[in-house]
């Protein structure tokens, strides 16, 4: 069954920037001195310096990012016309490891349109999808073209890197947490985020209302 939604409104679907938006969009802010967020805790010289390199990745990951055959596979077999929304920002690095693989996949398939919405600035659709209470990114929300009714949702992160999260967080500090999240996403070569995907998109495209 789908989930209809109250949130996701056909004016929210077009304020929501492409791919080539967002990016371009996060440059531009950078140059600025700024990231995606207004907050003045998301635009200290710490975070605009993970905001750069997270532009840095992102380019990387366009280049290098190579969809297996068996998410092909399942891609071609979408039926209906379906908008995937993924919640960001710029300064966030599981974001820069996700989204590039994301616009991959969803490029894959002629029935899949990607769009990308700032967390701050929608703050009623990211309370809506909390991760354990809390208000975390990158976060995908599936819904079907003709409706707006949700098929499912992925994210933060791969799911078992989410399960070392949970037990770093306790454990260490947030700067050696955020340089293992980076090494395990660097080592996982997006292997993982394309598993996930061939079941996530098996099972939505099975989904009716």
């Amino acid at each position: 069954m789908t989930t209809p939604s109250s949130i996701i409104t056909p004016e929210l679907v077009a304020s929501a920037f492409t791919y080539d938006q967002y990016i371009a969009l996060s440059i531009d802010l950078l140059a600025q001195a700024r990231t995606t967020s207004d907050s003045p805790n998301y635009n200290t010289p710490e975070i605009l310096g993970y905001a750069k390199l997270n532009i840095h990745r992102m380019n990387r990951l366009d280049k290098v990012t190579a969809i297996n055959s068996e998410l092909k596979s399942v891609l071609d077999k979408v039926s209906e016309p379906w908008i995937w929304l993924v919640l960001t920002e710029s300064w966030c690095g599981d974001a820069a490891q996700s989204i590039p693989v994301l616009h991959q996949i969803a490029e894959q398939s002629p029935n899949i349109s990607i769009r990308f919405l700032l967390r701050d600035k929608n703050p009623d659709l990211m309370n809506a999808y909390l991760t354990n209470g809390g208000r975390s990114i990158p976060k995908l929300i599936c819904v079907r073209t003709s409706d707006l009714n949700e098929l499912g949702t992925w994210g933060p992160r791969p799911a078992e890197l989410q399960k070392l999260f949970w037990e770093w967080k306790p454990l260490l500090p947030y700067a050696e947490v955020t340089e293992r999240l980076q090494r395990w996403y660097n080592t996982d070569r997006t292997q993982s985020i394309q598993r996930e995907f061939v079941d996530l998109v098996t099972v939505w495209n099975r989904t009716r209302a």
